[in-house]
């Protein structure tokens, strides 16, 4: 049985991210610009990204006031209840700028540190993704009502459809571009859609084989990587890590540790 509490949070992560997605995608400006970067000049912050953490911090806060936060724009603070929110209000703000479809509002709930509800929602596809921890992985969409998530079962390894992603930091991806140049001859290729979140997803909904990026934070793979481990999915870092800043990885079983000893061979953490 789903613990209420558990259920509770799910339905304001996915009341605040429905809101967030709607206004977003309704509300973006003709004239959007950057109003701020991050770790470099081509690491953007939009007016909406900020907009969005707001309306979705103040909804939580009003119904759980003595929660924390932990938001991609800034959201900050411990609380007092043990439920500490993790917030990512854009995630592929450099899609949303361009005006590509590939983005997504990210909503997570951890307890005592673990992540027990989890709420991806994709606006421009129509699709949104939850979790609770121990109840598996579910999607509302173009189709009617809502479905069970699977992962796909595993292809060999160079059958594989595997998405990455890359730093904006220009060293890093640097050497990003040339960990995907060794992997790309052993797969059946790589994608690169821009958000991390949706990238959890699409191997939570079985459109990819697996997913790995270097440098993601914890807003922007806390609720996708529940959503992925609630469909069967396999989630890590190096081998014996969680995922990490260091290495992220997720992967339909007999293709995650396969992945894995690739991306460790290639030194793709560093």
């Amino acid at each position: 049985m789903t613990d209420p509490l558990h259920t509770e949070l799910l339905e304001i992560a996915q009341e605040a991210a429905r809101r967030a997605g709607a206004l977003l995608r309704d509300g973006r400006p003709a004239d959007l610009a950057v109003a701020a970067t991050k770790s470099s000049p081509i690491d953007v912050v939009t007016e909406m990204d900020i907009a969005a953490e707001k309306l979705i911090t103040t909804l939580i806060a009003d119904r759980r006031p003595d929660d924390g936060f932990l938001g991609e724009e800034g959201a900050s603070g411990d609380g007092t209840s043990g439920v500490r929110w993790v917030i990512d209000p854009l995630d592929g703000t450099v899609n949303y700028l361009y005006g590509l479809p590939t983005w997504a509002v990210s909503i997570a709930a951890e307890q005592d540190g673990e992540t027990v509800a989890g709420v991806v929602e994709i606006p421009m596809r129509g699709e949104s993704y939850h979790a609770v921890r121990g109840g598996g992985a579910w999607a509302t969409g173009a189709w009617e009502g809502t479905r069970a998530l699977a992962c796909r079962p595993a292809p060999p390894l160079d059958q594989a459809l595997v998405s990455t992603g890359f730093n904006y930091v220009t060293e890093v991806r640097t050497r990003q571009a040339e960990v995907a140049a060794r992997l790309v001859p052993l797969l059946r290729d790589i994608r690169r859609g821009g958000s991390a979140a949706v990238d959890l997803c699409d191997v939570a909904a079985g459109r990819l084989d697996g997913y790995y990026e270097r440098g993601l934070h914890p807003w922007d793979l806390a609720a996708g990587d529940l959503i992925a481990r609630e469909a069967g999915a396999l989630t890590g870092g190096r081998p014996g890590e969680r995922p990490s800043h260091a290495l992220t990885i997720a992967a339909t079983p007999g293709v995650f540790e396969p992945l894995q000893r690739l991306l460790e061979d290639f030194e793709a953490w560093r």
